[in-house]
């Protein structure tokens, strides 16, 4: 299994909990301070827990020596400071459930698609020298670069360092924040960047690409042959690492994502579901086809995802769609990812209208939901706020003796209707 990318991506379960997720790059980025969190204000300032992260550092000291960190990357561990504006957005939770139109209309404005396609005629011997070597098409990788660091253009400003070990002294998944900072040496003592120039997310993110050190260590790629490689410098060094990932990860050059279909009207949305795959002459001898005429592409396991129901665009998606995911576990994401590629190289984008007068719902409404739904005998698991599967096979049962399309796309309509007969 390839590490993960980001810190929060694991957290992503569901096509809707990851869309109402706020993702932890770019996003993540974005509500991180001007600074790099590590001046006096941000620093510990009550003795006792100073004394107990002086206490955690000497015992991580003598992990990495015992995993072989040599003494001279040993000595950053004296230089690092804890960061409680980390802690604060390590804990930090959304009010409400992002809808996808929303997280799609940032992702690929029109300033970001002319903006990658500008750096795309500016690298585009990067670009294409990338693209065959992985054999991940150059609209691809420039579209990821574009969704984690717009660019380059802010790629995160914490410190690395002082992040991973703020969140491995005291935040929610501290082993796995504790890993990271052992990868952090690693590269460190490798001589591939300076520690001043290691920034990133608050999540530990890093570069352009906005790697994780782990996956710095297993896919960053040297790609302009200075024998480093520098994700947070070299235009070549972050299109490589990205299309060394999706490559590992299993793309496959010969398919496209897939594209924006329409449904028939006596569709089963029941079918809308990931897991639900089938030819795409098979999709098509039930009525899918695409929004722009013609025949659907050749796909063999190909799966119709519905994300705003029946009253938003469908898309069928491929297996090259599920390797996007691999980068980020977040269905906005990797949908995001594949249309502002589309957009870079002049293709169509989404042409269906989403139902932006439908209003999010808060978390905790999206448990009342859930709760109430348990309530009727359509069981959807624990009460968690996050619009899964599960949720969503219970909604369509509660849509059908409601006589409504069975969608599964969650409401403030059908909350209420579920309040009108529930306790």
């Amino acid at each position: 299994m390839l590490p993960p990318l980001l810190f929060l991506v694991l957290l992503c379960a569901s096509l809707a909990g990851c869309q109402g997720l706020a993702t932890p790059h770019a996003e993540a980025a974005s509500q991180a301070p001007a600074s790099t969190g590590t001046g006096p204000d941000d620093r510990i300032d009550r003795p006792e827990q100073a004394r107990d992260f002086a206490a955690w550092r000497r015992d991580f000291r003598r992990l990495a020596q015992e995993e072989g960190v040599g003494a001279s990357t040993l000595a950053y561990l004296d230089e690092l400071h804890y960061l409680p504006r980390v802690i604060e957005l390590d804990r930090r939770q959304p009010e409400f459930v992002r809808p996808i139109w929303e997280y799609l209309d940032g992702a690929i404005s029109a300033n970001r698609v002319s903006a990658g396609q500008a750096r795309l005629a500016e690298h585009r011997q990067a670009a294409r020298q990338a693209a065959e070597r992985f054999g991940v098409p150059a609209e691809v990788l420039v579209a990821i670069w574009g969704i984690e660091s717009s660019y380059g253009g802010y790629q995160g400003d914490f410190s690395t360092l002082d992040a991973l070990a703020t969140l491995a002294f005291d935040g929610r998944r501290r082993e796995f924040a504790r890993g990271e900072l052992l990868a952090a040496l690693r590269i460190l003592e490798a001589g591939d960047v300076p520690a001043e120039r290691m920034v990133g997310s608050w999540a530990g993110a890093m570069g352009h690409p906005q790697f994780l050190p782990s996956s710095y260590l297993a896919h960053a790629v040297d790609g302009d042959g200075d024998g480093r490689r520098d994700i947070w410098g070299s235009v070549p060094d972050v299109l490589a690492s990205i299309a060394g990932y999706l490559d590992e990860a299993g793309w496959r050059s010969s398919e496209p994502w897939g594209t924006e279909v329409v449904l028939p009207a006596d569709f089963d949305y029941s079918l809308t579901e990931p897991t639900i795959r089938r030819t795409s002459a098979e999709w098509a001898a039930v009525g899918v086809h695409p929004r722009g005429g013609g025949a659907l592409p050749s796909l063999d396991d190909a799966a119709v995802i519905a994300p705003a129901g029946a009253r938003g665009p469908a898309f069928l998606i491929g297996h090259n769609f599920r390797v996007i995911l691999r980068y980020n576990n977040a269905t906005s994401y990797a949908l995001a990812v594949a249309v502002l590629s589309d957009a870079i190289a002049g293709r169509p984008t989404i042409r269906g209208d989403w139902p932006r007068g439908e209003p999010p719902l808060r978390r905790t409404e999206v448990r009342d939901l859930q709760r109430r739904l348990n309530a009727l005998g359509f069981d959807v698991g624990e009460p968690d706020g996050i619009l899964g599967p599960n949720t969503r096979r219970g909604l369509r049962g509660f849509q059908r003796e409601l006589g409504v399309i069975p969608d599964g796309f969650a409401t403030r309509a059908l909350l209420e209707r579920l309040q009108e007969v529930t306790p």
